[in-house]
């Protein structure tokens, strides 16, 4: 299996956990990762938020040829503004739009020519950009927050079952 391929596998395993998570009910997405923290809600917002970001920005600018206009963002804000947009969103449409950004980016990345995906890019920092450690970095990302909400998943029916 090609590397790329391997990794594409691996981004695209968040999809399967937001359809596992959104067979829970809403006490589950309302529910706060620790005292105090992002509930789950937040958490799936903010990752969908940055699917579109880096879609836009970035793959999709390869996709078409164009230069990429992905920054370094002030990430406090860029965050605060996807949980606030979580607050404003039924569960169902934020599973739908969490799958369909993903799925985007998936397909996106899966189209490129092998040339276009090993380039090197400039980013609109001038930072280099490139599509394998992209991935990696979200995968890294994806894995971080499916751990914890997991632990919310897990916590959740252990109180259940006491």
């Amino acid at each position: 299996m090609s590397e790329k391929l391997q990794l594409l596998n691996e981004y695209s395993e968040w999809m399967g956990k937001v359809k596992e998570f959104a067979e829970q009910d809403e006490a589950y997405w309302n529910r706060p990762l620790a005292e105090g923290k992002w509930t789950v809600r937040d958490v799936v917002c903010h990752i969908m938020r940055w699917d579109e970001y880096f879609y836009e920005g970035a793959i999709a600018k390869i996709s078409s040829g164009t230069p990429l206009t992905v920054k370094h963002l002030d990430y406090d804000n860029f965050n605060e503004e996807a949980r606030g947009y979580a607050k404003t969103v039924s569960t169902e449409a934020l599973v739908d739009q969490t799958l369909i950004a993903r799925e985007r980016l998936v397909r996106a990345i899966e189209a490129l020519p092998e040339t276009a995906y090993d380039q090197r890019y400039t980013d609109g920092d001038g930072h280099p950009f490139e599509v394998a450690q992209f991935m990696r970095d979200f995968i890294w990302h994806d894995k971080h927050h499916l751990a914890q909400l997991n632990g919310v998943l897990q916590a959740g029916s252990s109180a259940i079952q006491t």
